[in-house]
């Protein structure tokens, strides 16, 4: 199954201000997830952001927020975005979902699993916009979510399905823009 730019939403969780420093390579987390939602703001992606208890573990960075002017910013106590109830029905409506964010082995994780369990079969988790605490539970997460039925992909693979072709009319300039030079 390709990612398709009319069937799919971005959702990334809890790249929040005060658990970012707690994360294995918080900085290169940072960098791809922002060359992630900067990809998803020219493409026109719908981006939803979720925030785990923002009043004690601070809001979306701003970087983040930056990149993706006029996306949804939901706020929850579970650790899972279903069980918590805040997804707005623009994002569940589409029939894929692409998730990237932290921490992969607890709220990514137990967003993707209820997804799927909710009848979300097109869930794409971004392997190199996904962090923990520690590398260990960075690969349990993501081989427990493709054990579960999600599509473990890469930022890279994300660009190249939504644009389809290299006669795309934003190819040119996404490619310049984001395929050349040091990648973060």
């Amino acid at each position: 199954m390709l990612m398709e730019l009319e069937r799919a939403s971005l959702l990334v969780i809890d790249v929040q201000e005060k658990l970012v420093p707690a994360v294995f390579d918080a900085d290169g987390l940072v960098a791809r997830a922002r060359w992630l939602v900067e990809v998803a703001a020219e493409l026109g992606l719908a981006t939803v952001f979720s925030e785990q208890y923002p009043k004690g573990l601070g809001h979306t960075l701003p970087a983040l927020l930056d990149a993706a002017p006029g996306a949804t910013v939901v706020d929850k106590r579970h650790f899972s975005c279903v069980a918590a109830d805040c997804l707005p029905a623009s994002l569940l409506e589409r029939e894929q979902i692409i998730v990237c964010g932290m921490e992969t082995h607890v709220c990514v994780l137990q967003t993707v699993l209820e997804l799927r369990r909710a009848g979300k079969k097109d869930v794409f988790v971004v392997a190199d916009a996904v962090a923990s605490r520690s590398r260990e539970n960075h690969e349990l997460g993501l081989a427990r979510m493709r054990d579960a039925g999600a599509h473990i992909v890469s930022r890279e693979m994300v660009l190249f399905e939504l644009l389809r072709s290299s006669g795309h009319e934003r190819f040119r300039h996404l490619s310049q823009t984001y395929l050349t030079g040091e990648q973060p």
